[in-house]
């Protein structure tokens, strides 16, 4: 296991700007804030989706597209840098107007609303390839 203690550096609330990315609406908050690393939860309503589910046995990404209007019930993710570049790691539950629930890794989507509780930590977090999952990890 690799852990480590962290400090608190700040905490924001936000509202998603309707029609934009939900995923970059947060890397965009955590690069006003100047934010390294952190945790997130956030809910809303997204007018379509991207997600990724990953495949184990052959270590990628799978993409699943959603052209419909989704509530997101709930969403919690982590912010590091990757590459020098601050990614939002993000992953939803959306739910259907029937209330069948989707969810996966949250690659994209449109935003409708959204609210986003960002918990930003001293500590730099940085991602890097692991072997042995072919994912990009925490250090």
């Amino acid at each position: 296991m690799n852990y480590r203690e962290v400090e608190v550096a700040g905490e924001y609330l936000a509202r998603l700007e309707t029609g934009a990315d939900w995923r970059a609406e947060i890397e965009e908050l955590a690069d006003r804030e100047d934010v390294d690393a952190g945790w997130f939860t956030a809910l809303g309503a997204v007018e379509d989706a991207e997600l990724w589910y990953y495949d184990q046995d052959e270590q990628e990404y799978r993409s699943v597209e959603f052209e419909e209007p989704l509530e997101v019930a709930s969403c919690v993710g982590n912010v590091a840098l990757l590459e020098g570049d601050r990614f939002a790691h993000t992953h939803a539950v959306l739910s259907r107007r029937s209330g069948q629930a989707l969810a996966g890794h949250l690659n994209a989507g449109t935003v409708f609303s959204g609210e986003v509780y960002l918990r930003a930590f001293e500590t730099p977090m940085e991602r890097e390839r692991d072997d042995v999952t072919d994912l990009d990890l925490w250090l």
